[in-house]
């Protein structure tokens, strides 16, 4: 995903202290941008991210906080556009490849923690992390508030329906078709 996304914001673990710092993310428009076509959004016009980066004693880090956006969508009723709102709980996880390896058995608990993500050159990116909780949050088949789907009439069985134009093809002493 890194190579498609502009904005980038990389945490060195070992730079962190031992009690983790806190971080504020508020992109820019070129930055929102960019992440309302990573999401498959038309635009998102708000976005902020509190976050908390602490060392894990075993050279990786853990990321946790909250993300709140406005992302415009289009409405799959009215197809008309509205903002809907997000607010979602980022937690993530990320250790050295070569642990990360050592730790693999190769099963994959369906009930555990995700395996953690690989650090690349000692190092997270929180706007990637950012990017990825945002496009797992986008309602991928969006509502605008009060849209309501109302299905079509029913066909009539009557003589307009493709039924009755099939009948008349019918032969009537045998049942059969021309």
């Amino acid at each position: 995903m890194t190579e498609a996304f502009a904005w980038t914001l990389p945490i060195a673990v070992a730079e962190l202290p031992a009690d983790g710092r806190d971080y504020e993310l508020n992109p820019g428009a070129a930055e929102r941008e960019a992440l309302a076509h990573l999401a498959g959004v038309n635009a998102v016009p708000t976005l902020s991210a509190n976050l908390h980066v602490a060392p894990d004693g075993r050279g990786g880090a853990s990321v946790d906080g909250v993300l709140r956006a406005s992302v415009t969508q289009t409405c799959v009723v009215t197809l008309e556009e509205f903002d809907n709102q997000i607010e979602e709980p980022i937690s993530a996880r990320f250790a050295p490849p070569e642990i990360i390896t050592a730790d693999a058995d190769g099963l994959l608990d369906i009930d555990g923690d995700d395996p953690p993500d690989p650090l690349v050159n000692g190092a997270l990116d929180l706007a990637v992390v950012v990017g990825e909780f945002l496009a797992l949050a986008v309602d991928p088949y969006p509502r605008k508030p009060g849209a309501v789907f109302e299905s079509p009439a029913e066909p009539s069985a009557g003589k307009d329906s493709p039924f009755a134009a099939l009948e008349k093809l019918k032969d009537p002493s045998s049942g059969k078709k021309h």
